[in-house]
């Protein structure tokens, strides 16, 4: 007995004196799996060509809304002014190109169409691209593709070789560009969303007013060869400014305990197992369609839903009067450089337009009107058309173009905020790629519909009439749609009791290569959740 209690003793000092020590081992190895953790993080976050010994500003920022936003701003400008304008250069070499592979009008036309079409129809595979790359590195990539498309395009033999060189890769690098530019722009700015998109929205006037000099100067100096040669070195400037955008990183939770990246539960994981291969491809199909093309907020969000249909509708009339306003005007023996003046004169009107009016729409009385202006000048500009019609005297389309420069400013200064205020910024990328998806069947098969009414008719304008009519009747069934919702959601949200709060919606999957969270827009910054989280920008 006295041997067994004796031992028994022993043991218990043995087990409090080494307690301590077990105890030290203990805390040590889970301060190690915390650091591995962490490190683990910070390689995350180095991913998409960040640098990790990148410094980060100290201090609480609710949202950027300025300092290194205004040079992602200016970047976003000259990227639209490279991309969204470059189409309407490419007409100062119609000629040149009918010579060189006998090609017809109708042909030759296809060039510019396929380039636009691409350029909207891209949209999926540049999610796809934004998830695995980040905004950054997608704009740069879109960037050397559109230059080496234009630079190929110079050493084609036919007309076939032309469409795959200008219109599919150098479209699809501009897609590349344009999306991401957009995208991070909209995270960079919240509070002065509606100024910044006014703002990078005169991008498309400055390369709508300055690319048509350049194409004419580089024609007459080098040729049409030599001018595409030029012209894709210069589409290389799309890097630089997808150089100087950074990403946001994660927001920074203070007190919060690191998420669990261990392997998923026994149940999920035989669950998975039990699954066919051609269960889970199709799922993965279903999974990939939803993330990147929105179909879910085509389906569940109303908003979008009439938003992407007012806006595939508009386009099918809205781009063509560009197109057929200078040759309307030769055609009533307005010579050609005053007929090309025209155009000139309408990037300038947007140029001077579109900064006012976006410190203007910025104005909190704006805010949940957004919609409303837009269809509103959507409406004028639909109806501005018909003034073609008055007289084809210079005088008159000088009117006419004035008009429709103001209009065209605020849609152009609106359209990508309507789009941020009806869904949220994490689903912002797919939303856009899919409305442009949508717009880009419209845009491809517009031209060429208003081209069989000109040859049927041999008058230009009744291509202005049936612009008119499409355009105008977008801007009505916006409105209305809209008002329909808005009392809709009024007359629901009428209290009937003690209101519930939302439940806590799941936080948002943010792409790797862009690392920053989803800010909130105008529609879900009341859901943004108060967790004293910090946004921070690397240097």
């Amino acid at each position: 007995m006295t041997q067994r209690n004796g031992t028994r003793g022993t043991s218990d000092h043995l087990l409090h004196s080494e307690a301590p020590g077990v105890r030290e081992q203990a805390n040590g190895m889970e301060r190690e799996k915390v650091r591995e953790a962490h490190d683990c993080q910070s390689e995350e976050r180095g991913q998409g060509g960040e640098s990790r010994d990148s410094m980060a500003v100290k201090g609480a920022v609710t949202a950027p809304d300025g300092g290194w936003g205004w040079v992602v701003l200016v970047a976003t400008i000259l990227v639209l002014a490279l991309t969204l304008a470059f189409p309407s250069c490419v007409g100062i070499f119609y000629t040149d190109l009918q010579n060189e592979f006998d090609a017809t009008n109708s042909e030759t036309s296809w060039v510019p169409s396929i380039m636009t079409s691409v350029l909207h129809a891209g949209g999926p595979f540049c999610s796809v691209l934004v998830e695995r790359l980040g905004c950054r590195a997608t704009v740069m990539f879109g960037g050397v593709l559109s230059g080496l498309g234009m630079a190929a395009s110079s050493f084609t033999q036919s007309i076939t070789q032309l469409y795959i060189t200008a219109g599919i890769i150098t479209g699809l690098g501009f897609c590349f560009s344009f999306q991401p530019a957009v995208t991070i722009l909209g995270h960079y700015f919240v509070r002065r969303r509606a100024f910044a998109n006014a703002m990078s929205s005169t991008g498309t006037a400055l390369g709508l007013s300055t690319l048509p000099f350049l194409g004419n100067y580089l024609h007459t100096e080098l040729g049409w060869r030599g001018s595409f040669l030029v012209l894709g070195a210069v589409l290389l400037n799309c890097c630089v400014c997808g150089a100087v955008m950074r990403p946001l990183q994660h927001p920074k939770h203070r007190g919060q305990p690191l998420m669990n990246h261990g392997p998923p539960p026994p149940e999920e994981e035989n669950v998975r197992k039990k699954k066919g291969r051609v269960g889970g491809v199709w799922s993965c199909l279903v999974a990939t369609l939803s993330k990147h093309m929105a179909f879910d907020q085509l389906c569940n969000n109303s908003r979008y839903r009439v938003y992407a249909i007012g806006i595939t509708w508009m386009m099918l009339g809205f781009v063509v009067p560009l197109v057929y306003l200078v040759p309307y005007a030769t055609a009533n023996n307005i010579e050609q450089g005053r007929a090309a003046l025209l155009l000139s004169i309408l990037g300038i009107v947007n140029i001077v337009v579109r900064p006012p009016f976006g410190i203007i729409v910025n104005m909190p009385w704006f805010k949940g009107r957004h919609v409303y202006v837009f269809a509103s000048a959507l409406l004028v500009n639909g109806l501005s058309n018909s003034i073609c019609c008055i007289g084809p005297s210079f005088p008159v389309l000088l009117t006419y173009v004035v008009i429709y420069g103001l209009s065209m400013s605020v849609v152009g200064s609106l359209m990508f905020t309507v789009l941020m205020d009806i869904v949220e910024m994490s689903r912002f990328p797919s939303a856009l790629g899919l409305l442009a998806i949508m717009e880009s069947i419209t845009l491809l098969i517009g031209p060429p519909l208003a081209g069989v009414l000109v040859d049927s008719t041999g008058q230009y304008f009744h291509v202005f009439f049936a612009c008119s009519a499409v355009v105008a009747s977008s801007a009505v069934f916006l409105m209305v749609s809209f008002y329909w919702l808005d009392k809709k959601e009024r007359k629901a949200s009428k209290p009937v009791g003690t209101a519930l709060p939302d439940p806590a919606r799941p936080a948002a999957e943010v792409a790797p290569g862009c690392q920053y969270s989803s800010v909130p827009t105008e529609g879900d910054k009341d859901k943004a959740p108060a967790n004293g989280a910090e946004y921070i920008t690397s240097l």
